[in-house]
């Protein structure tokens, strides 16, 4: 048998390049690499997604119907819902509210909102804070940027505050806020801010204090949003309630109202005071008072006659206290036996209006002293009454304090001051009475006096040393009030219908004219009359 032959390539046991084993340490790294880079972003991708859902959640606002812009209210429904005033919020302490109010500030904080809310001169705190379920951060959010004086709806539940809270005049109960609606907006930029409207001057004067001084130019400009202020709504409230209790005064002593014309076809007074007007082709005169009305109507036996409305004045007096249009509280009354019958009249008129304010207005005078400090007005009653002075009494006053005689045929704005602080200090009273001025001093329907004709029958009426009133008994004879015409440079024939009213025959009369808004800023102390006017017309101004 023939054995197998023998290869003759040699066999090679050893492995070449080893292909069998495991990837290099540099390989490992990069795989490990690799594998860490995907975990990390499957992790991300994992919390992209979380984060997705969760803002999907979120966006999801569980109070999207509590808060936001109301529709323009044309009307379009009456759910009649109570709306309730902030004056009244301190008895409500447990109720549910609504009410319709003012941002007068906002503080925004985490998750909550501080407001105060204001009507016209009340304030409450109201807050708004996340509650899961009523209140979002998203409705939060949104009340946080209400701008200051946009008007807004709020429901809220009244509960009382911890501590007074001094920022509101309601200190004692906040609004807890569930609702909010915007009403109205503000878009323009305010002109200033209603804090700084309402600060006292020594405040603003004190020499640490960091605050923005509002020019009255500048309220005037912006008279407004310079009206909003708590005090210049509670000064208005007074100016009103000076009408009110004025005609309240002169209904309940026989008087009724009229209205007459302020238009007429020739000057009252002096054709240098007024403001002439075209009228079609002839030329008319806004009326300086309604004096001839007044007079004429007397002559109709209206026996006692009073008018509210306006005045005008063609004067170019830029002074504290002079106005080129306001309105005047005049009255007219038959006579029996003296013109003093007018004068106290007048006088009870004055004491009836002074305790009304006191009495009725005692919020709105406390409102007014915050940023207008003043003593208390002062007036005398009881058996002594209201001090009343002739004119030459007055006179020697001042000539004591000092005044040279010859300076004083009249009593000038400066020396009507002096003559006030005297009656202070000597009779600590605000409001007196001068009567029988000398006749040079009056206007042509002004009766003489009948023992010395250069005096006459008439008065004026003062607060804190300042004229309010100017009256006297009238000319109710027709010649010698033609007479008194001419001598004061009036034709009779410009004027023949007033003369005619005294020719049908006039019982003897007298009467007065008060400046409305010089008792407001005298009484409150407001040192200018233009803060007691809402909307001033003087030399400078006829605008807004």
């Amino acid at each position: 048998m023939t054995e197998p032959q023998q290869s003759t390539e040699p066999t090679d046991t050893t492995v070449q390049g080893d292909e069998t084993a495991g990837p290099s340490k540099n390989e490992l790294k990069k795989r490990a690499k690799a594998a860490e880079k995907e975990r990390k972003a499957a992790e991300k991708a994992q919390k992209q997604k979380e984060e997705s859902e969760k803002q999907a959640a979120a966006e999801v606002d569980v109070a999207a119907e509590f808060y936001g812009p109301l529709p323009l209210n044309q009307s379009q429904s009456r759910p009649n819902r109570q709306r309730v005033p902030i004056s009244t919020l301190s008895a409500r302490d447990g109720e549910t509210v609504l009410l319709r109010a003012r941002v007068h500030t906002s503080r925004g904080q985490a998750k909550m909102v501080f407001f105060n809310l204001r009507q016209r001169t009340d304030s409450v705190q109201a807050i708004l804070s996340v509650a899961p379920g009523k209140v979002s951060k998203q409705m939060v959010k949104w009340a946080a940027s209400i701008t200051l004086e946009s008007i807004v709806l709020v429901e809220g539940v009244i509960q009382k505050s911890p501590e007074p809270v001094k920022s509101a005049s309601v200190d004692d109960v906040e609004v807890h806020v569930t609702k909010i609606f915007l009403i109205a907006g503000v878009e323009a930029r305010l002109p200033f801010s209603l804090d700084d409207a309402s600060r006292p001057e020594s405040e603003v004067e004190a020499a640490d204090a960091q605050f923005n001084r509002v020019l009255l130019e500048t309220r005037l400009n912006n008279r407004v949003v310079d009206l909003r202020t708590q005090t210049n709504q509670a000064v208005f409230g007074i100016q009103a309630g000076i009408g009110d209790l004025f005609r309240e005064f002169l209904s309940a002593n026989g008087f009724i109202e009229i209205h007459s014309p302020k238009l007429q076809g020739a000057a009252t007074e002096s054709g240098a005071s007024v403001f002439k007007v075209g009228y079609f082709k002839g030329t008319a005169y806004l009326a300086q008072s309604p004096q001839l009305a007044k007079q004429m109507a007397i002559a109709a036996d209206f026996e006692r006659v009073y008018e509210i409305g306006p005045v005008f004045r063609a004067e170019d007096s830029n002074t504290h206290r002079h106005l080129t249009e306001f309105i005047g509280l005049d009255l007219e009354m038959a006579i029996e036996e003296h013109y003093h019958e007018v004068l106290e009249l007048l006088d009870n008129l004055f004491l009836s209006i002074f305790r009304g304010l006191r009495q009725r207005y005692s919020k709105e005078i406390a409102v007014i002293g915050k940023q207008f400090p003043a003593e208390e007005f002062k007036w005398r009653e009881g058996p002594e009454g209201t001090l009343k002075l002739r004119f030459s009494e007055a006179i020697d006053l001042l000539v004591n304090d000092g005044v040279a005689r010859e300076e004083l045929d009249d009593i000038n704005t400066e020396n009507e001051k002096r003559l006030g602080r005297i009656i202070k200090a000597k009779y600590d009273t605000d409001y007196f009475i001068i009567d029988k001025f000398p006749m040079a001093l009056r206007p042509f329907y002004t009766m003489p006096d009948p023992q010395d004709p250069t005096l006459s029958n008439s008065y004026d009426f003062f607060m804190r040393g300042e004229e309010i009133l100017s009256g006297a008994q009238r000319i109710h004879d027709p010649t010698l009030l033609a007479e008194k015409m001419k001598s004061k440079g009036v034709e009779p024939e410009s004027m023949q219908g007033y003369l005619d009213a005294f020719r049908v025959g006039c019982p003897p009369h007298g009467g007065g004219g008060i400046g409305l808004e010089r008792v407001v800023m005298l009484f409150l102390k407001l040192n200018n009359i233009r803060r007691a006017s809402l909307f001033p017309r003087d030399p400078k101004r006829l605008e807004p």
